[in-house]
């Protein structure tokens, strides 16, 4: 019976491999023939629900008219009507004519198997299946090249946006369909003219003509790279808002292509290293990247298929004749600039962008991107308004603004003085850093004023070492910037523009400063409403959220506005300087690739931008003379006939007088008759080695209540001399040769750069002329040791973490090092020794402390001891540095 069939009733089961037939009882031959019933009657009631109503694939091709969507100004002029995608500008092409390297760039990110697959991804099913049954959430993604055309041509606009099981299964079920009805070939020349690549383009066609300004069959590999990765997020590798993301996704396609054999390595890397030019074919529109940058906030706000299918009457903030006429100014500028002038290079600039803000209610005004949308020489399609640039100094304000925050510990305000002289700071990494001045000079002791103003960059650098980069970045995202989203990748040049912001929301935090403080949220869109008159959007004005203290506000736009404290460095009268107040601040990248001005009234804030879009350097042009000129000629023009208006001074601010160079109030122990009439204290009957002198210049400054400084002047004093030697005259030196000189005592830290700049300091040593007591006469006052600091001495130099590397080329003695050590404040040394590996290298008995060391191969200390008049032994901090050959 082994090879003889099984009767109908009976089952077969194998035996020691061999196959024999066993009888079952009828009820379990009956039970398996119903469940098969039941699993078929399941499979069909399923099937029917998922399928019932779904469309035919021959519904690939039919489309329903729909009303436009008309996008307006603030005063009902039409900026664009948004047609329906599949007429007008949409224009298919046969698959022949779409190049191989944008086919292979397609399939090689949406779908490999493509061409062997039947239309869906199993495996993709079984997962959504499983974690259905798990319980779990349904994903989106892994779709087949079949399955999203069917999802975006087939399925409803609401259900298609929807991730379930359900909507999973149906797309298969259509997908199936759609393999079966159409050939591979069909199906992929559909799916290149309808998939949405973003800025409106429908198809590849139109988005070769919208970011390229070419037709598709003019497309290079690059370019092909690019548009194929669009359609997995259109607003997210935007290359004309923010072209480093759709570089970075480029690449991921072009891997994509190595991966699967389309293209090889080298070929890769050419490609990802071709420079790209943005542009678009010209179309009627007005205010281009306005409006694109609305039909991306209409599209995330209602999805893409209320834009085609609701007939939307859009309302924004636009003024076209504002619009207009900073496209004028921008045009005209860029030309100035860019004119060839004799004896000079060309200035490489040949791009600019400008954001107008209305500050009470955020309203933007105008946005220009580029000075012409459509041309592609420049890559006039990238809105420079919203791509991330470095913004050089012009993000020091608010540093500076949580600097003289009232709320926190010791907080400075525009009188502190900070001494600008070189500084190193040791980077997370261990590396020294070395801010260098725009002009690589150093100014000394700057009060704050003074260097907000005039921007001086190693000051801003001590302020935010001082108030921690975590403080700052948190103001910074409070006021509306958001790519400072992860302080820990940032170091101490944030401050000077290290890290990268948006035109728009950099604008958008200096209207912080002007609204007092409040946060000012830029509003593109004031009103939606759908064909049949329904309200989709309605801006209805809320409460602003305080982002600074009132105070903190009005001081940083008082010192932006203050045209003597920036003219050390722009001059008085310069491009900043409008007819009326108005507070304003560049910024320039070290490398001349951007350059910014960004300045407001109590009306409108303004910024600007210029260089170029693809990142290469401009020659010679500063925020001063490249974008300062533009901002200029905006406010002008925009304000002209408005009432002239200011910010007034809020409660809880002082106002009193400074010495301009210590920024401390005058010293009340100055002789009436010095502070007076500023003489020599001849009159004044004392053998006091020295008396206060009269500030040379006092300044008026304002002051958070409770912050002005309690301590006197004490940096300007007239010293007894003897007239015969210069030396100090002791107390019994006859008056016939006493003479009076005024000298300026800085702080220990300027000491170095006083000297430098030849200022004279005070004589250490009395005169022998002078008949003295029988004790010691009273000593110099920078002599009077109060309390010796634990760390009395500070290393200059080397800097901390440096490495240095030997040349063969240079002879050995020729390569040395300078060691350089300064006491800090209140201390006077008899001698310092400099020490290399503990060992001594040099003993100076005056300033300057320093000495050069023969570099050698090795890690190294460096470290100095010192006396002081008293006989104390002094240390200092202890710095590594490593040479290698």
């Amino acid at each position: 019976m082994g090879d003889t069939p099984c009767p109908v009733s009976w089952g077969a089961i194998f035996v020691r491999r061999r196959v024999r037939c066993v009888r079952f009882p009828r009820w379990v031959f009956i039970g398996v023939v119903l469940l098969g019933i039941l699993w078929a009657g399941g499979g069909i009631a399923v099937w029917r629900w998922l399928a019932v109503d779904l469309p035919s694939p021959e519904h690939l091709y039919r489309y329903t008219s729909a009303p436009s969507t008309r996008i307006y100004d603030r005063n009902g002029r039409l900026l664009y009507e948004i047609l329906d995608p599949h007429k007008g500008a949409h224009t298919p092409v046969p698959l022949r004519a779409i190049p191989k390297a944008c086919i292979q760039a397609t399939l090689a990110t949406e779908d490999a198997s493509f061409y062997t697959n039947p239309g869906v991804d199993l495996w993709a099913i079984l997962r959504a299946l499983w974690i259905n049954l798990r319980g779990g959430e349904v994903l989106s993604g892994g779709s087949t090249i079949t399955q999203q055309l069917a999802r975006n041509l087939l399925l409803a606009p609401e259900e298609r946006s929807r991730v379930s099981l359900e909507r999973k299964l149906r797309e298969a079920i259509l997908a199936w369909r759609l393999a079966r009805t159409y050939s591979k070939d069909e199906i992929l020349t559909i799916y290149l003219n309808e998939t949405y690549y973003g800025n409106l383009a429908y198809g590849m066609e139109a988005a070769a003509r919208t970011y390229f300004a070419k037709s598709v069959s003019e497309l290079d590999l690059a370019e092909c790279a690019l548009l194929a990765g669009l359609p997995q997020s259109p607003s997210r590798y935007n290359p004309l808002e923010n072209p480093g993301a759709a570089r970075e996704r480029q690449r991921v396609v072009l891997n994509l292509m190595v991966k699967h054999g389309f293209i090889t390595a080298p070929e890769a890397d050419l490609a990802a290293r071709e420079d790209l030019a943005f542009a678009a074919v010209p179309f009627p529109i007005r205010a281009p990247h306005f409006v694109m940058f609305v039909w991306g906030q209409l599209e995330r706000e209602l999805g893409r298929g209320a834009l085609y299918t609701q007939g939307l009457r859009v309302d924004t903030t636009l003024d076209l004749d504002v619009q207009e006429t900073v496209q004028r100014i921008v045009r005209y500028r860029l030309a100035q600039l860019s004119a060839r002038r004799e004896g000079q290079p060309p200035r490489n600039v040949r791009n600019a962008a400008v954001v107008v803000l209305d500050v009470p209610t955020g309203h933007i005004l105008a946005m220009v991107g580029s000075p012409d949308y459509f041309d592609p020489r420049i890559d006039g399609a990238v809105n420079a308004a919203l791509a991330p640039r470095q913004p050089g100094s012009s993000i020091k304000p608010i540093t500076y603004a949580v600097a003289l925050d009232p709320q926190r510990p010791n907080p400075l305000t525009p009188a502190t003085v900070l001494m600008d002289v070189r500084t190193a700071f040791v980077t997370r990494e261990g590396d020294p850093y070395v801010p260098q001045n725009y002009d690589r000079r150093w100014r000394g002791p700057v009060r704050l004023r003074q260097a907000l103003a005039a921007s001086y960059n190693l000051v801003a650098v001590k302020v935010l070492d001082y108030v921690g980069i975590d403080a700052m970045t948190q103001l910074a995202r409070a006021m509306g910037i958001t790519t400072f989203d992860d302080a820990g990748r940032f170091g101490l040049a944030l401050t000077l523009g290290g890290g990268e912001v948006r035109l728009l929301e950099l604008t958008s935090a200096y209207a912080a400063f002007a609204s007092g403080g409040y946060r000012v949220e830029p509003v593109a869109i004031t009103r939606v409403e759908n064909a049949r008159g329904e309200v989709l959007k309605a801006i209805i004005p809320a409460a602003r959220p305080r982002v600074l203290d009132e105070r903190v506000a009005y001081l940083i736009s008082d010192i932006l506005s203050d045209d003597q404290a920036r003219a050390s460095t722009f001059g008085e009268g310069s491009p900043l300087r409008l007819s009326r107040p108005a507070a304003a601040k560049t910024g320039t990248t070290t490398d001349w690739r951007d350059n910014w001005t960004v300045g407001y009234t109590p009306d409108l804030v303004t910024g600007v931008w210029v260089g170029n879009a693809d990142n290469e350097p401009m020659r010679h042009v500063s925020g001063i003379t490249g974008a300062a000129p533009i901002w200029h000629d905006v406010m002008e023009t925009l304000l002209k006939g408005r009432p002239v208006r200011w910010f007034d001074p809020p409660e809880g601010l002082v106002r009193m007088s400074v010495c301009a160079d210590s920024g401390l109030p005058p010293a009340e122990a100055t002789s009436a008759a010095v502070a007076r009439t500023g003489a020599s204290p001849h009159t004044v009957a004392s053998s006091a080695v020295r008396h206060p002198a009269a500030c040379p210049r006092l300044v008026e400054e304002w002051f958070i209540a409770g912050t002005p400084p309690t301590r006197r002047d004490d940096w300007h004093w007239w010293y007894r001399l003897d007239k015969r030697n210069g030396l100090l005259a002791g107390p019994q030196c006859p008056s016939q040769y006493v003479t009076y000189r005024r000298y300026t005592l800085y702080p220990a830290e300027a000491q170095e750069w006083a000297r430098q700049q030849g200022i004279p300091r005070p004589p250490e040593h009395y005169s022998p002329l002078c008949p003295l007591p029988g004790t010691m006469p009273e000593a110099p006052p920078e002599a009077v040791v109060h309390a010796t600091p634990h760390i009395a001495l500070v290393m200059l130099s080397p800097d901390e973490g440096a490495r240095y590397r030997l040349s063969s080329e240079i002879p050995s003695a020729a390569q040395r090092l300078m060691v350089h050590a300064r006491p800090v404040d209140g201390v006077a040394l008899r001698q310092v020794t400099l020490l290399v590996d503990g060992q001594p290298l040099a003993t100076v008995t005056r300033p300057p402390y320093r000495a050069a060391w023969e570099m050698r191969p090795g890690r190294h200390t460096f470290a100095a001891q010192g006396t002081d008049v008293a006989g104390q032994t002094l240390h200092s901090n202890t710095v590594r540095v490593e040479v290698t050959e």
